[in-house]
């Protein structure tokens, strides 16, 4: 699959996350305005995040796929990173405004002695209906995200399933503001509250790696291992060394140096370090890889045909 190809899928995939998202965000703040539910109207933003975020994806997956040129010569990979990292960052903003929206209704009830105002059916019906739309959203959304090896979808396949969740709560403090009584009506705030630490659980997990990546964190060991491991395979390779290896969107840039019989031509050195870059594209799929090579002088090898220099 293409670059391009690549970007389309995951734009295709997006677009139907955004209409979905654009519709359910209206109903969820007509329900809420409609049926006095506090926690259905922070719901119906966090679905308005959820169709901002859609944005950021389409935008920055397309930016993404036009590969290198003369002022990014490592491609656009970033592009998607950074997209995630936006994600993550909404998502942080939606929690701390509803967390504070849902806090000041606790205390107007618990502190002021405030009457919070019984959440009607149609609140509730509302969140039915997202559960089950959201849901279906992040399965569809994560099933390409993984297809395509996509870290911006990934991100976007839990922001629907932290949209599913959040809706979860708001059913539990509707039903249970409904049908327990006045005095339970402290419920739908309280449910504002938990969906809010649950998006910030979120929103810390999507912005990890995608921080990490910007920062070009190396990868993990088992990784490197892998990696190297390919390496060594080829025939003609008698060691390697000073092995690094970051991601760039869903490409992985490996620098590295091999060491060769110093008999060889120049011609046939350049040809084991074509191997082993179709070696590492077998194993890893797009690759930027930086090979220097070096004769081998007798230096110690390890079993896994790694050297110290």
């Amino acid at each position: 699959m293409t670059d391009e190809q690549r970007a389309r899928a995951a734009q295709r995939c997006t677009w139907i996350g955004f209409g979905c998202n654009g519709v359910l965000s209206i109903l969820k703040i007509v329900a809420g305005i409609v049926g006095h539910s506090g926690a259905m109207i922070a719901d119906g933003v966090h679905s308005i995040s959820d169709f901002l975020t859609d944005i950021i994806v389409i935008v920055f997956v397309g930016v993404s796929a036009r590969g290198v040129n003369k002022v990014y010569r490592y491609g656009h990979g970033k592009f998607e990173t950074f997209a995630t990292f936006l994600i993550a960052l909404a998502l942080a903003v939606v929690a701390v405004m509803l967390f504070w929206t849902s806090g000041t209704k606790v205390w107007a009830a618990l502190v002021e002695g405030r009457r919070l105002e019984a959440p009607g059916m149609i609140a509730l019906w509302m969140a039915l209906v997202s559960i089950a739309t959201k849901e279906a959203l992040y399965q569809y959304t994560h099933y390409v995200g993984m297809d395509l090896k996509s870290m911006a979808l990934e991100a976007n396949a839990w922001h629907h399933r932290s949209d599913a969740l959040s809706s979860i709560a708001t059913l539990v403090g509707i039903g249970g503001a409904i049908y327990l009584g006045h005095k339970w009506t402290i419920l739908d705030p309280v449910a504002g509250m938990a969906v809010s630490l649950f998006i910030v659980a979120v929103a810390v997990k999507l912005a990890k790696p995608a921080v990490q990546e910007l920062l070009e964190v190396t990868l993990p060991q088992e990784d490197l291992d892998r990696i190297g491991a390919a390496i060594a395979s080829v025939p003609g390779v008698r060691a390697y060394h000073n092995l690094r290896c970051r991601h760039n969107g869903n490409v992985h840039i490996v620098d590295f140096h091999i060491k060769v019989d110093g008999n060889l031509t120049v011609t046939q050195a350049h040809d084991i370090s074509t191997h082993v870059e179709n070696r590492l594209r077998d194993k890893l799929g797009n690759v930027i890889a930086n090979i220097h090579i070096e004769p081998y002088k007798g230096e110690p090898v390890d079993q896994n045909g790694r050297c110290d220099d």
